[in-house]
């Protein structure tokens, strides 16, 4: 029997550091629970994805840095689309933040 589960309940893990968990995967598509428990990207670091990226914070609250433009700040229930090489990191969040994230091709 399948049980369903909130994906706002708190990981239970002890591990040190952003939590992912695939919920979904199939060809061209992939969906992520991130639970970032107050683990912004290093300093220097930038995602560069040749895939776009659909983003919901579900819980809390992040600022992402873009490259050569100015920040995007993001409360829970925000949601934002993320290009193709569009160069981001997270600059800051809560220790309760959780994200969706639907990565598209």
């Amino acid at each position: 029997m399948l049980v369903p589960e909130s994906l706002l309940t708190p990981s239970s893990s002890p591990a040190k550091g952003e939590i992912s968990r695939t919920l979904l995967e199939r060809t061209g598509l992939k969906i992520e629970r991130i639970e970032s428990r107050g683990y912004a990207s290093p300093e220097g670091f930038w995602y560069d994805q040749n895939h776009e990226e659909w983003i919901l914070l579900m819980r809390g609250w992040a600022v992402l840095a873009l490259e050569k433009e100015a920040p995007v700040r993001l409360i829970a229930g925000d949601a934002w689309l993320i290009p193709a090489h569009r160069r981001h990191r997270v600059a800051e969040v809560s220790a309760d933040a959780v994200w969706l994230a639907v990565h598209v091709g």
